[in-house]
């Protein structure tokens, strides 16, 4: 989401509160592309959830392979808005947790990797989402938010949190998100792009 549109939707409303994300030169794993897509408008809800699962299946199957054996500090990174949370179908102070990206956060908890999320969203609102991701069962090993009176691009905040994420000793295996801003700018091994169907999820 732009920093515009998430200052939108916070000052509309406190139910609307609104976390990184890159690739190292491998394939991303893409969407099934759907009229909906194509016209840039949202889908129903169970064709978004279809289309989602179609991203986190291949992606659980790279975790459950990466993930093997003894590891290391392993991390995976997460977005929050349309990718760990229902934000554009059911926001809300508690908005509901995906479930496809849920379940592919406790595979990779179990695992022994950490789960990182990076947002656009201000610092003013850490608390409530940090309540939320808790209160619908994600594992939370950190958050970054946009710093306030920051107003660098998104990609530039979210490259930098991911880069602080490997200087304390974290190899990202995986980035998933919904935008290219949450996975371009390097810094993870693997990246998963779930749907915004041009924008209208953005």
């Amino acid at each position: 989401m732009s920093p515009s549109k998430a200052r939108l939707a916070v000052a509309g409303t406190a139910s609307a509160v609104l976390v990184l994300l890159g690739s190292a030169g491998t394939a991303d794993a893409r969407p099934v592309a759907t009229p909906a897509a194509v016209a840039g408008a949202a889908p129903s809800y169970a064709t978004w959830i279809a289309d989602v699962t179609a991203v986190t299946t291949p992606a659980a199957d790279y975790l459950t392979q990466r993930l093997a054996g003894p590891g290391g500090k392993n991390a995976i990174v997460l977005d929050i808005d349309n990718t760990s949370l229902e934000t554009y179908y059911h926001g809300g102070f508690t908005t509901p947790a995906v479930q496809p990206v849920l379940a592919l956060a406790r595979l990779a908890k179990a695992k022994g990797a950490a789960v990182f999320f990076v947002s656009d969203r201000t610092e003013v609102i850490r608390w409530p989402t940090e309540g939320n991701l808790k209160a619908v069962g994600y594992p939370n090993d950190g958050l970054s938010l946009r710093p306030l009176f920051n107003f660098d691009p998104v990609q530039t905040n979210k490259t930098k949190a991911r880069a602080a994420i490997e200087q304390a000793g974290y190899t990202i295996v995986a980035n998933i998100g919904n935008n290219v801003t949450d996975l371009d700018g390097g810094h993870a091994e693997r990246t998963f792009k779930l749907p915004d169907y041009d924008g209208a999820l953005s």
